[in-house]
């Protein structure tokens, strides 16, 4: 079914499939399709030939990736496309102006090394766009936030301060030029992962350490929260561009006065039911707890149960082997069943910062299957004994957390 959605004029695949409109052979590809639908297939489809001997999964999503090459310096960032592709004209780049590596575009990004490791590295296109689209990311779409100092209350008196960064938006009309959004979606944290995991395989350093970077900010970002969970969407003040670099990954100092005009331009913003400081317990009001610095606002305050942030721990540890990443799993699950667990299963719940973290959090009644299928999956494996349960030199996991076997390769990815 999959495939017969390529069966439009261009052979670019619809956005829906209307069996009306394809029984008379009028399916039309979208001029508005998001980036992440056009580079979620590569794995799947690829395997598909492999087990199959039928090269004609392979042949579409090879189109695809061709077209997606020849449009990657074309775009107001060079080395990243936008949010949406028009496939009307091919696989052009809209006018669309918003840059991310999240919702509508992250299987995307996440899709070039991997399916570089799954065509057992016979296909360098993969490499060379991976590359330029993680250097276009740390130049326009990571930053630092501005912490606090250790004598602030936020931090215990003279601890040093995090080595971390975040994955942000970036709103870009004019070439090569762009302004940054700090607003950090939970679906983002696989980004520190997706930096490992290229950095290991395509011998950038530089890249293996901004994945631990990230994936230490979402664990960090978890423990900030009263329930130790972090929020689906949150807005966090960065460090400002510094001269020397142009960019927003160097520390600096606290600026209390910067940080309260941020916070309230941020809540001024809000457009949803939502409040930056908005906490509620079993449907009755509480008083409004502050939010943990440097966060500017909570856009939405849920937890749908998401698989991103330990996603970025399994992966760094496979590949660093660090100890403490163990313990920051440890906390993660300790603090997600305590606030999800019910009693015929887990779910969603409503609020992650909550005045009173120590009462039963509300829940929504939902569970969503990337629970079971990655979340539940991810924490299994960051403490079972990699020579046991799938060894990363073996398998490669597509965005949904199922295992592919790699054909045999002579990178080691591992530890």
């Amino acid at each position: 079914m999959l495939f017969a959605g390529f069966d439009t004029r261009n052979h670019l695949p619809a956005n829906s499939y209307n069996f009306k409109k394809a029984k008379a052979g009028e399916l039309t590809a979208s001029s508005r399709q998001s980036l992440a639908v056009l580079g979620s297939m590569s794995m799947e489809f690829t395997r598909l030939s492999q087990l199959t001997g039928d090269p004609k999964y392979y042949t579409v999503v090879e189109q695809l990736k061709r077209g997606l090459e020849k449009t990657q310096d074309q775009t107001n960032l060079p080395g990243l496309w936008p949010k949406y592709i028009d496939l009307i004209e091919g696989t052009r780049p809209t006018s669309d102006t918003l840059f991310t590596l999240g919702a509508q575009a992250d299987s995307a990004y996440e899709y070039l090394s991997k399916t570089y490791l799954l065509l057992g590295g016979l296909d360098p296109s993969y490499e060379t766009m991976h590359i330029k689209a993680m250097d276009a990311a740390v130049k326009h779409l990571l930053f630092r936030p501005m912490l606090p100092s250790g004598d602030d209350d936020a931090f215990d008196a003279g601890s040093p301060l995090p080595d971390i960064l975040f994955s942000g938006n970036a709103v870009s009309t004019h070439r090569d030029k762009s302004d940054l959004q700090p607003r950090v979606q939970h679906l983002g944290c696989f980004a520190g992962g997706m930096f490992a995991l290229g950095g290991k395989l395509f011998d950038r350093s530089d890249h293996v350490q901004i994945g631990e970077q990230l994936a230490r900010g979402c664990a960090w970002a978890y423990e900030a929260f009263s329930t130790g969970i972090m929020p689906e969407l949150s807005e966090l003040v960065p460090c400002e561009k510094t001269e020397k670099d142009g960019d927003r990954l160097e520390q600096c100092p606290w600026n209390e006065t910067r940080y309260r005009l941020k916070k309230k331009k941020a809540a001024a913003s809000l457009t949803t039911h939502f409040t930056s400081e908005k906490t509620e317990i079993n449907g009755d009001r509480e008083k409004p707890l502050p939010l943990p610095k440097p966060f500017a606002k909570i856009s939405d305050p849920r937890y749908m149960l998401r698989p991103e942030a330990i996603e970025s721990l399994f992966i760094l540890y496979r590949i660093t082997g660090k100890k403490d990443l163990l313990d920051m799993a440890w906390r993660m699950f300790s603090a997600i069943t305590k606030a999800t667990e019910t009693k015929f299963a887990f779910s969603a719940i409503e609020f992650v910062h909550t005045a009173n973290p120590g009462q039963p959090t509300q829940k929504m009644d939902s569970m969503e299957s990337f629970w079971l299928a990655e979340t539940l999956k991810y924490f299994y494996l960051i403490f079972s004994p990699e020579d046991g349960e799938i060894s990363l030199d073996e398998w490669v996991f597509n965005t949904e957390a199922h295992p592919f076997r790699r054909p045999r390769v002579e990178v080691d990815v591992s530890g």
